[in-house]
């Protein structure tokens, strides 16, 4: 690497299949980037994506950005970097973007290498871990067990830097990972090639939410990342999103439980020496933050097992008798629900959530005796079944709707329903079964696939 050398970096969108303006695209074009990087997936929207095989996305939108980024990138020969495939980054997710490319490129006429890498662990290996003592809870999380194990439908791992490189090296111009950690699409190329681990894994950190970091924000728009032998500056590509020092900072301490330092594959980024300049334009220039590899290399596990079906009802209560002594009312009628549906009523089949109250925060609200006008209250019953769900659902909102309580008036109803039918049959539930570390030996888990398309 040459000292003097930038290597620009376009980030073009928050998440792939969530747009980006055209303009702004364009800008970054201009600036000649070395890599077009974005990550395409999330464990945010939950466990349903990755034990259902679907995408959080729309492929209207995945094809609608696909369509723009390749045409642009392989003409030019700039290499294109994808991670965590369709939300969850499993087979499937993986394969699903895959054809989308494929079709956006017999489309438009183009024709390059794919690479695709998979993130997909057996369940066996991670058993034979266990068994090993390979396997370590992260923090508020369970110890894993046989049983739980057992009862995982999918697993899939978050891949550092090493099979993208490994990808990149091996001549594919379009690289499409499946679970992947977020800054390791944007910094693996960068590695590779003699820049600072820690400055390129900083930047990766900020440019995978592209100019959510920018003041104001958004998920939907490009930025670049210019990536220096000391220091990376990051530049908006629309005057209207400029970089801040502070906004900057402050997305650096995003989805971190240590303000100092960020754990990732096989090590951590050190932040306690990093700085943040702005330097005119709306760029803000960083520097000082170190990577420290660990040994053993650890990476992460996401599992999910299933937990039956849900069906959901919304509804609004505006009664200020019953909106004052929500938590008794509604703990007498869960008793009645739990005698007419027969169930042990301490079964978390059924919940209330309380909008307006702490439908969000729950037992951790701050203000939870403020007197609110109005509740939503959003009845959640799960079953074995859809049918079974169903059923507990309207059991629920019929007690609740018509409940008697101490100082009623109105005796028309307690509820107020925004949508008829008011019950919504949601499909099959997930929740997070694996969410640990696995020490590994080698790469070798992320199996990896080239095509010529």
């Amino acid at each position: 690497m040459r000292e003097d050398r930038e290597f620009r970096v376009l980030s073009p969108t928050g998440i792939l299949g969530y747009g980006f303006p055209d303009a702004s695209f364009a800008a970054g074009m201009k600036r000649d980037p070395d890599l077009i990087a974005v990550d395409a997936g999330s464990t945010d929207p939950g466990p349903y994506y990755l034990g259902a095989g679907r995408s959080f996305t729309t492929e209207v939108g995945v094809k609608r950005d696909l369509e723009r980024i390749l045409a642009a990138a392989i003409p030019r020969s700039i290499p294109v970097v994808v991670g965590s495939c369709g939300g969850a980054g499993a087979a499937v997710h993986l394969e699903w973007c895959r054809d989308i490319a494929a079709e956006v490129a017999r489309e438009q006429d183009l024709h390059f290498k794919i690479g695709l890498v998979y993130a997909d662990i057996e369940r066996e290996r991670v058993r034979r871990a266990l068994t090993k003592g390979r396997i370590s809870a992260l923090d508020s999380v369970p110890l894993l067990t046989q049983q739980t194990l057992d009862e995982t439908t999918a697993i899939v791992a978050q891949m550092g830097m090493e099979p993208i490189t490994e990808a990149l090296d091996a001549g594919c111009s379009v690289v499409l990972c499946g679970r992947a950690y977020d800054p390791a699409v944007f910094s693996a190329l960068p590695i590779s090639l003699g820049y600072d681990a820690g400055l390129a894994v900083h930047m990766g950190k900020i440019l995978e939410c592209a100019t959510i970091a920018a003041d104001p924000g958004s998920g939907a728009d490009c930025c670049l990342g210019v990536l220096h032998r000391d220091r990376f500056t990051l530049e908006p590509l629309n005057p209207s999103r400029p970089f801040t020092r502070r906004s900057v900072a402050a997305h650096t301490l995003y989805e971190k439980a240590d303000p100092y330092v960020l754990h990732g594959p096989g090590g951590h980024l050190d932040l306690h020496a990093t700085t943040f300049t702005e330097i005119g334009d709306g760029r803000v220039e960083v520097g000082g933050s170190v990577f420290t590899p660990t040994h053993p290399y650890k990476i992460k596990l996401e599992g999910v097992r299933s937990r039956g079906f849900r069906t959901i009802c919304v509804a609004g209560c505006r009664d200020p008798i019953m909106v004052s002594r929500i938590d008794e009312i509604l703990a007498a009628a869960r008793e009645s629900i739990a005698e007419l549906a027969e169930l042990d009523e301490t079964m978390d089949r059924l919940v209330f959530r309380v909008y307006g109250r702490n439908g969000v925060m729950g037992p951790l609200e701050p203000s939870p005796d403020r007197a609110p006008r109005e509740l939503g209250i959003v009845i959640e019953a799960v079953g074995p079944t859809q049918e079974e769900a169903s059923s507990l659902c309207a059991t629920a909102r019929s007690v609740l709707l018509h409940f008697g309580y101490e100082g009623r008036i109105s005796t028309a109803g307690n509820l107020a329903f925004p949508f008829s039918p008011s019950d919504v049959p949601m499909g099959e539930v997930f929740e997070f079964s694996v969410f640990h570390l696995m020490e590994i030996e080698d790469q070798g888990i992320f199996r990896r696939v080239e095509e010529q398309i």
